[in-house]
């Protein structure tokens, strides 16, 4: 299991959203939950599951979308970025 978001590529963090989603949909309240903490602790982000969830006015909360604000804030706070794809 992944544990910090260098550990990802972009690719392979909208397919752990689309996991998380998913299990929204699909799977009981404790695998969404450890699904959800997971995200958190990899993304860091101070909005958290927000960004899924209770997004910004405007804020575009597809997978891509989410994971570009993660980066966009990461980059801007110093902070480890994505894997490189190559």
């Amino acid at each position: 299991m992944k544990t910090s978001i260098s550990e990802y590529t972009e690719l392979q963090f909208i397919e752990f959203l689309r996991e998380i989603r998913l299990a929204n949909e699909m799977e009981s309240d404790r695998v969404l939950g450890k699904l959800l903490d997971r995200f958190c602790k990899i993304a860091e982000h101070p909005d958290g599951t927000d960004l899924i969830y209770y997004p910004k006015a405007g804020a575009d909360n597809s997978n891509e979308g989410i994971t570009e604000t993660i980066k966009q804030w990461r980059e801007a706070n110093g902070l480890p970025g994505f894997k490189p794809r190559f």
